[in-house]
């Protein structure tokens, strides 16, 4: 849908000028502080494997997810969810499903708490696509005191550091045409949450992260299948909220939810990587078939022919790109890795990875991260592959979880020099032990 499809626009409040923050080594939300899945951090080290010493620990989690951890201090959040969905041997009963928020103490992986929000909808049936994920695949984010989760079908829910609901909204109820279930992570600006509730409402929603009142809600039919998280972008005295959707990215302004710009681009059928930013440059890729693209932020309505840098054909069905020293990387869901000319959309090598098991079909999930200056990219069995960034592909090393046959669907968080690598059944610590 094109852009000018937009239903509704409008401003309920207005937010102060407060922003969120975060200290070193935290990584607050899915990709990052700022959705770069980047960090300047030198890994403590790039071998692990089960029963090595740079594995810290491993905690066992109360049910299963996509979402990644975040961490905020001494602590680690994450959600998981249980009761139905969690294997198609056994699905169990959508009246018992429930999702959970746990804490673990960051240096040894105890559990702090756990809560637990009981199913409050009619969710998408367990079948088809959504079984490649679940009913946890938004990652939380935090302000540092309070947590935010996005539940689906069940809402928005806030919690204190003690694991006490604060709130909870909802924002919508319905399902895209696919039925594919909830993927996009929230992510704070200012005093507001921002939710893309593409496949609940085709809405994306600023919250009041004090209440869950509505500041400024923008309908838009384009966003059925839009399954990325937005990122924030700085252009003069306007913050742009940019996503990518079908055939088109869109650019809002995040403090009034009003369309800034928007353009055509190759993201066909439906879009789960997230875009990223650098220097001003927006690039996206994504589609069944797809494409990628770079266009310039800061333009006003239709900008296809004035601030579109490139489009090419290379994509990536599920996992995000990362930005490094001029290029793009990513390893696409079936195991091919890329590197791409910012500047030109040119591409420089494709390659197919080595040295792990589950190579065919969607053999990826997880998004690529930047550690320092190694590359890390995380199969759905445990395998991960250390890159070296270059103009040639460089695999460094395989390092295998072994003994956890469940699902790594979710993208690591990297925090001072040590690795947070989730799947259905664990949370693992890569890296020396903090004290």
């Amino acid at each position: 849908m094109h852009a000018r499809f937009f239903l509704s626009l409008f401003s309920l409040a207005i937010c102060t000028l407060l922003t969120q923050s975060a200290s070193a080594g935290d990584w607050i939300r899915f990709r990052g502080n700022d959705g770069t899945a980047a960090s300047s951090d030198k890994l403590a080290s790039i071998e692990w494997g089960e029963g090595d010493d740079n594995i810290a620990w491993k905690a066992e989690l109360p049910g299963s997810g996509s979402s990644s951890p975040i961490v905020s201090g001494d602590r680690i959040y994450i959600t998981c969810y249980s009761g139905y969905g969690v294997s198609p041997e056994q699905p169990g009963s959508e009246s018992k499903l429930a999702r959970h928020l746990v804490c673990i103490n960051r240096a040894d992986g105890k559990v702090l708490w756990k809560s637990s929000i009981q199913n409050e909808a009619s969710e998408d049936r367990y079948q088809g696509f959504l079984m490649e994920h679940g009913f946890a695949t938004s990652t939380p984010t935090t302000d540092g005191e309070n947590i935010y989760c996005f539940f689906g079908k069940s809402g928005v829910v806030a919690f204190d550091r003690d694991g006490e609901k604060l709130w909870q909204k909802s924002v919508g109820s319905g399902s895209g045409s696919r039925r594919w279930g909830s993927a996009p992570s929230p992510l704070l600006y200012k005093d507001t949450l921002i939710i893309n509730a593409s496949d609940e409402s085709q809405t994306i929603y600023a919250l009041n992260k004090s209440n869950g009142e509505t500041v400024w809600k923008a309908e838009a039919g384009g966003l059925e299948n839009s399954f990325n998280t937005p990122i924030l972008v700085k252009t003069g005295d306007t913050t742009e909220l940019v996503v990518a959707v079908p055939f088109e990215i869109w650019a809002l302004d995040a403090d009034t939810g009003k369309l800034t710009w928007y353009t055509e681009a190759p993201l066909d059928n439906n879009v789960s990587p997230s875009v990223i930013e650098q220097d001003g440059v927006i690039y996206a890729i994504g589609g069944r078939s797809g494409g990628s693209i770079a266009v310039k932020a800061g333009g006003k309505g239709d900008v296809t022919k004035s601030h579109v840098l490139w489009t090419q054909s290379h994509s990536s069905y599920v996992p995000s790109p990362v930005f490094h020293d001029g290029h793009l990387f990513w390893v696409s869901d079936r195991g091919i890795a890329h590197c791409v000319d910012a500047k030109t959309g040119n591409l420089v090598y494709q390659e197919r990875v080595t040295g792990i098991t589950g190579s065919g079909g969607r053999a990826f999930y997880a998004s690529i991260v930047k550690a320092g200056d190694n590359l890390l990219a995380l199969n759905r069995s445990g395998a991960t592959i250390v890159i070296t960034p270059g103009s040639e592909y460089k695999q460094a090393r395989v390092n295998q979880i072994v003994g956890d046959d469940s699902m790594f669907n979710a993208t690591p968080a990297l925090s001072d020099g040590q690795i947070v690598i989730r799947s259905d059944r664990f949370l693992y610590c890569i890296g020396k032990r903090t004290e």
